[in-house]
């Protein structure tokens, strides 16, 4: 029984099944000297296990009751907790190789995450508890149906795995979608990266803005400028049959053609 009411506006569902808690700590298997950084900790389903086996905790909520339960629990020495929208959060000011863990609200996943790409050069792994369908759509491969402008954008910085699935009743109150932890390590410093974010972001976005065109359709007057031979695709391509270092080498394209700004 939880004890305090989950509120609509913060999407909050409290995980509350002993045995996928455990599961979710084994899977993210946390050291004593690691900085951790738990978003959403909510009634401490997450953060008893970790402050156990974490020598230091930081948590980042929004909800000013569960805020002060968090604080009468744990010792402040030992759990530093963050108030506010993580949205805001600037992740670089909490230090560096952290782990960011969490039971992430559905209502704010997707802006999350790709909040939490700018940071990416400074995290060792992201663990998180998501709807199954976002999950699916961030592991999804090229030429299917969830593959993405979420799938790209994501997959150009991380390695993704989904983990296992969570049903609705793991939680107070359950939600009426399954979840899915998934595994989110960034990439290493071999595997390509646009020569502009902003570039890359705007292709892509332009790209899946209507994902039925083929590409050289739905770029309109960019098409011009691009080497499909070199993008080793061809001109017919859509969208969803790019992979994302395709789609870095044709912002790379249309960057040095001077069709976008860096």
């Amino acid at each position: 029984m939880t004890h305090a009411q989950a509120r609509k506006r913060f999407g909050q569902h409290f995980l509350v099944d002993e045995a996928v808690i455990d599961q979710i700590i084994r899977a993210i298997a946390p050291r004593p000297e690691q900085m951790v950084v738990e978003i959403g900790p909510g009634l401490s389903a997450l953060t008893g296990p970790l402050m156990s086996m974490l020598g230091h905790l930081t948590v980042i909520e929004i909800d000013r009751d569960l805020i002060a339960g968090l604080r009468r629990r744990f010792p402040a020495d030992r759990l530093t907790v963050v108030q506010g929208d993580v949205l805001g959060v600037d992740f670089s000011a909490l230090g560096d190789r952290l782990r960011v863990v969490g039971n992430l609200p559905y209502n704010i996943s997707s802006p999350l995450l790709f909040h939490l790409r700018a940071y990416a050069g400074k995290v060792v792994d992201q663990h998180f508890m998501l709807q199954r369908e976002v999950v699916d759509r961030l592991v999804a491969q090229p030429a299917t149906h969830d593959y993405g402008r979420l799938s790209v954008m994501l997959q150009s910085r991380y390695r993704i795995r989904k983990l296992f699935d969570v049903s609705p009743d793991a939680f107070d109150p359950p939600p009426r979608v399954v979840s899915s932890v998934v595994r989110m390590v960034p990439l290493s410093g071999a595997y390509p990266r646009p020569k502009s974010e902003a570039a890359f972001e705007q292709v892509v976005a332009r790209a899946f803005g209507q994902r039925r065109k083929m590409l050289r359709r739905a770029l309109g007057d960019w098409t011009s400028l691009i080497d499909w031979n070199a993008l080793g695709a061809p001109a017919t391509s859509r969208a969803e049959e790019l992979t994302a270092p395709q789609f870095i080498a044709l912002s790379d394209q249309l960057l040095e053609a001077g069709a976008l700004q860096a």
